[in-house]
């Protein structure tokens, strides 16, 4: 590389060495670019995207948002940022510079497929997810508590039964029928514990039925929306989409399909009721999917 080469000159170069997997080298090339002229963003995802590919997502992440502040319309910028986030455990950045370049990619008919759109799924599972697992984590440290509170109360109840056995005792005041009545005591109250503990534990139980399966597969959700289908509707492609998104679509991006991009009109859309069926039957057995779930 000459140091007399432009920076239109140095991007250029950056992309053959990108074409050939030479990513190291691509990324020097950039960066001279960069240090040329640093105000366009085409460089920085360039060099962003380099860097995803060799999985270095902390310089993925800074590059991406750079370019973002560069080009506020950069699909590229905000895509990328949201893959490196989303790799970084950063869920909240991912969804919100996912759902933008998906907005983005909209407006301007850009051809990403369900790139974007799976990575904002898997965005948002991730976030369910981690909110999941601390939930759960805080549910079993509220069930260890209680059953230490009862095994506790047992202990207290029990000592005190003892006291008593022990000062009637000392006082020669006991007989067979006194030590006969303190153990039934005792059974009763060792049985009221454990009884208490096993309706405690049988809610927790329930609990976590209903969290197995609080969970809606991909297949349900609209590869627009994101969410539960409604009215769902096939393409000639064999796409599903819920009927409102998809005609949204039709009407404000392009009378193409979003997956395929092959041509579309709204009168090719069939009802999928073979899905309509799978999307009822889940409903009947899971009542809380249209309520309840919010990973948003």
């Amino acid at each position: 590389m000459s140091s007399s080469q432009s920076p239109e000159e140095l991007k250029n170069l950056g992309n053959k060495f990108f074409q050939n997997q030479r990513y190291n080298e691509a990324i020097d090339a950039y960066s001279k670019a960069i240090v040329k002229n640093p105000d366009i963003a085409t460089y920085f995802t360039n060099r962003a995207l380099c860097y995803i590919y060799l999985k270095l997502w902390e310089k993925a992440s800074v590059d991406s948002r750079k370019a973002a502040e560069l080009d506020g319309k950069s699909v590229k910028a905000y895509y990328f940022w949201g893959r490196a986030a989303l790799q970084l455990g950063q869920y909240e950045e991912a969804i919100k510079c996912l759902a933008k370049a998906n907005e983005l990619a909209k407006g301007q008919k850009g051809n990403f497929g369900d790139e974007i759109t799976s990575q904002l799924r898997s965005a948002r599972r991730e976030k369910f997810r981690l909110e999941e697992e601390k939930r759960i984590s805080q549910e079993i440290e509220l069930q260890s508590y209680l059953n230490r509170l009862i095994d506790e109360d047992l202990e207290r109840s029990r000592g005190r039964l003892l006291e008593e056995s022990e000062a009637e005792e000392a006082k020669m005041e006991c007989d067979e029928g006194d030590r006969l009545l303190r153990e039934g005591k005792l059974e009763e109250l060792e049985g009221a514990a454990q009884g208490a503990k096993d309706k405690l534990n049988y809610l927790f139980a329930q609990v976590d039925d209903r969290r197995r399966r609080r969970e809606i597969p991909d297949y349900l959700c609209g590869k627009i929306s994101f969410e539960l289908l409604e009215d769902p509707v096939i393409t000639p492609s064999g796409i599903t989409y819920d009927r409102a998104d998809i005609r949204e679509h039709l009407q404000r991006v392009g009378h193409f399909d979003p997956v395929t991009r092959a041509p579309l009109e709204e009168d090719q859309l069939i009802p999928n009721l073979a899905m309509r069926e799978v999307v009822d039957n889940f409903l009947s057995e899971n009542p809380w999917a249209l309520h309840d779930l919010d990973i948003e």
